[in-house]
Parts: structure tokens; sequence; C-alpha cells
């Protein structure tokens, strides 16, 4: 298994025989160190052939400043690993939370990828994500919404996303979660779309390793389950990633 290394704000896990590219945003407050906070997740799909190259950054409430600087940086090390191996492969796009907005507010508005996993889609107002902020806002007069609004967002994605494949994981114990509405704008486009939701077991932090769940649920988790749902997360993923790569290979 290769090691970790980090390119600017990328986190990247590179196997010597790629099978495609994982760009990886994850949710608020967790991704500062995406390698350790989604480590057994990432590391699990590493395991399985695939690049990692996990985004790196602290929430701000300008998300579509983030969504460019994040999609700059994702490409950039496409293009060195891409040089390195001397070859063109697939890149799948994956967000969790806060992360799915974020590739969704891509400038290339999905383009350049061959699909897009959200887990656990999150499109909350500044106010619901952040406890008394639009009040504190409100008394310094500083501006106290996201950027783009949930509400924009929603239009945004449903109005200039362009990317057909799209899967939409939904866990059962997630009360954060808003997959439905995720999946309600995709089937508005004008364009061809192919987008379907699974649902599984789980919660919010699901994806989220042992120790940060520890730290911000205040509780233990059982680690066989907890271990089991990462296997199944990403086994999951990776036979719908496969089966997307030969479909396309099919079509051309």
């Amino acid at each position: 298994m290769s090691s970790w290394r980090l390119l600017n704000r990328t986190w990247c896990l590179w196997p010597s025989r790629p099978i495609a590219i994982i760009e990886m945003i994850g949710g608020s407050y967790v991704s500062a160190s995406p390698h350790l906070s989604y480590k057994r997740f990432l590391d699990g799909l590493g395991k399985k052939g695939f690049a990692i190259h996990a985004w790196s950054y602290l929430p701000t409430l300008d998300h579509q400043a983030q969504a460019n600087e994040a999609w700059k940086d994702l490409r950039k090390c496409r293009e060195k690993l891409q040089s390195r191996i001397s070859n063109q492969i697939s890149v799948i796009r994956i967000g969790h939370s806060l992360g799915c907005k974020l590739h969704l507010l891509a400038p290339d508005r999905g383009r350049n990828c061959q699909s897009f996993v959200a887990l656990s889609f999150n499109n909350y107002t500044a106010e619901n994500s952040i406890p008394m902020f639009s009040e504190i806002g409100q008394r310094l007069g500083i501006d106290n919404e996201f950027r783009p609004s949930p509400n924009e967002t929603i239009k945004l994605i449903s109005q200039k996303y362009f990317q057909p494949k799209n899967l939409i994981i939904k866990f059962k114990e997630d009360n954060l979660d808003e997959s439905q509405k995720l999946l309600i704008s995709l089937k508005r486009r004008e364009c061809e779309d192919f987008s379907h939701s699974l649902e599984i077991n789980g919660d919010h932090l699901t994806p989220v390793s042992l120790g940060i769940r520890q730290k911000l649920l205040r509780k233990w988790s059982n680690n066989n389950s907890k271990q089991k749902s990462i296997e199944i997360l990403v086994q999951k993923i990776t036979d719908w990633c496969l089966k997307e790569s030969r479909s396309q290979f099919i079509q051309n």
C-alpha cells in the first residue's frame, strides 16, 4: 500500500497502477486533515486500486469561492498523476455533506469527471449549521448566510450542473440528510439524467473515522459494526464506479 503525500492542499494516495482517480471533498470541520478523518473509508478505496485526491479545507461562508479553489487544486493533482503514469484515467468525484455542495458548484459543473457520488448531501442555511450565527451576524452587521444560499444552490444545480451520472447515498439514521432535495433538483434538469439513489445502514458520520466520531458524538461506537458499514460503503461505490467505467468503454 502506498503512503499519503500532501500536494498544496490536497492529500494524495497513489497506487502503482490506479484504475481511476477519486476526488474527495469531505464535510465541515472534519476535512482539515481528510487523510485522517476519512482514513478507513479512503484507505478502503485505495486498496481497491483507486488513486485518492482528498482536498483539505476549513469552511467559510463563501462556498462558491471554496468550490473554485477545490476544483483548481484537484485539477493540478490530476494532471500531475496523469503525467506521471503517462495515461488518461477516469475521474470520480465524491462529496460528503458540505463536500457534495462544493463539488456540485465546481466551475466545470461536473463536465470533467466520469460520475459523482454524493454522501449525506447537506444544504442547510448558516443559521441551521452554526447555532446563533444569524443573531450574532446581525448584531455585528456582517453577512450571515452562505454564498450561494441553499435556495440559490438548488437553482444552480437544476440549471447549471451537467453531469448525468450521479449516485446519491443516504444513510438510514441520518437526520441531517437532504438527499431527496438533491435528487429532485437533478431530475428537474433539461439535460439527460441517469441519477439514482441508494439507502444503506449508517448515520451522517458513517464515512468518518472512529476517533473523530468519538470526539464529535462524545460516545463510543461499535468498532466491528462501524468497520462493516465502511466496507459496505466502499464496495457499493466501487461496484457502481466500475459499472459506469464499463458502460463508458462500450459506448466509446
